[in-house]
């Protein structure tokens, strides 16, 4: 029994697989992302998510052969590494686990541990691939100076915007109403008091207002779309990154897929996003997720303890996704 654990920036999802690809519960939890919620906040999530998630299907700790729990800025503070390591081990009350990056998640579930890059479009945003044994990143150095292309960055894009609608820096567009009309804005200036008052500045909060944005270019508004049309670039570009870091052949149609909310069937980026990837200078195949990223949890905790889930466990897996 393997354990898959996928943190975020918003939520972390749980589920437990057998060996045979069967899904045997699944459990949702709050953020696990340190930087916000403190590494208490952090452990108290795991520690519900998994007492959910073995209650749900009758099961110990010491039943799992092995877990991957991947975590939102995981190795981007050496510091806190050796405290987040240690987290699992509280939960689980055994060793038999590691600990990741939460993109590794994507990219196992997108592309199903293949070759290939998978893209991050959620609250933050990167991409990773991995080909023939060699892994690389792109991206993801946290919201204040990077995240490119998610949708912290598309949300703090589309305020500007509204700022300068609000006081004639630029044409006044669709944008302008829709955010006046989903915040209740009696005065333009309100909106300071919901950002940093009501929401503190909050990543994961700041980062639901990019919906105001997918709004309004639904609606046509030309410098919302410029928005959405920008973010789907600097993903590409990191797609390219990951691609020149693992050495791919000039000529290789390399695999891609993508993960995250915007992403999904609501999301704004799919068509964006597969318009700026075939205009790069270089062939790929783009495609969508092959499992949710905590079911690619564990199927690279299978994989870590040197069981790889079989081509007819893999399917069975894809078809409960």
């Amino acid at each position: 029994m393997f354990l898959g654990v996928d943190g975020g920036g918003t939520k972390t999802a749980f589920a437990l697989v057998d060996g045979q690809g069967a899904v045997l519960a699944r459990a949702e939890e709050g953020s696990t992302y340190y930087p916000e919620v403190g590494l208490d906040g952090a452990s108290a999530a795991l520690a519900r998510g998994c007492a959910a998630l073995f209650a749900a299907s009758g099961t110990q700790p010491g039943d799992v052969a092995f877990a991957f729990l991947g975590l939102p800025a995981y190795g981007e503070d050496r510091a806190a590494q050796p405290q987040l390591d240690a987290l699992p081990r509280a939960v689980l009350g055994h060793g038999r686990y590691l600990c990741g990056n939460d993109m590794v998640c994507s990219w196992a579930g997108s592309l199903g541990c293949r070759d290939g890059i998978s893209v991050i479009g959620g609250t933050g945003s990167m991409a990773y691939g991995e080909l023939a044994g060699r892994q690389a990143r792109a991206g993801g150095w946290g919201e204040l100076f990077s995240d490119e292309g998610s949708a912290h960055w598309i949300a703090r894009a589309g305020l500007a915007l509204f700022s300068r609608m609000a006081d004639g820096r630029a044409p006044r567009g669709p944008l302008y109403e829709v955010v006046r009309r989903r915040l209740a804005l009696q005065e333009d200036l309100d909106l300071c008091g919901i950002v940093y008052g009501e929401m503190q500045g909050e990543r994961s909060r700041v980062a639901t207002l990019a919906r105001l944005v997918s709004e309004a270019a639904a609606l046509g508004d030309p410098q919302a779309c410029a928005i959405v049309d920008a973010a789907a670039l600097e993903l590409a570009g990191m797609v390219d990154a990951v691609r020149g870091a693992l050495g791919a052949a000039q000529d290789s149609a390399l695999a891609v897929s993508y993960t995250g909310g915007l992403f999904g069937a609501d999301g704004p980026l799919r068509a964006p996003f597969a318009r700026a990837l075939a205009a790069r200078a270089h062939p790929y195949r783009l495609a969508p997720p092959l499992l949710a990223p905590v079911l690619g949890a564990a199927l690279y905790a299978a994989r870590s303890a040197g069981s790889p889930l079989g081509a007819a466990a893999l399917a069975r897996l894809a078809s409960a996704h």
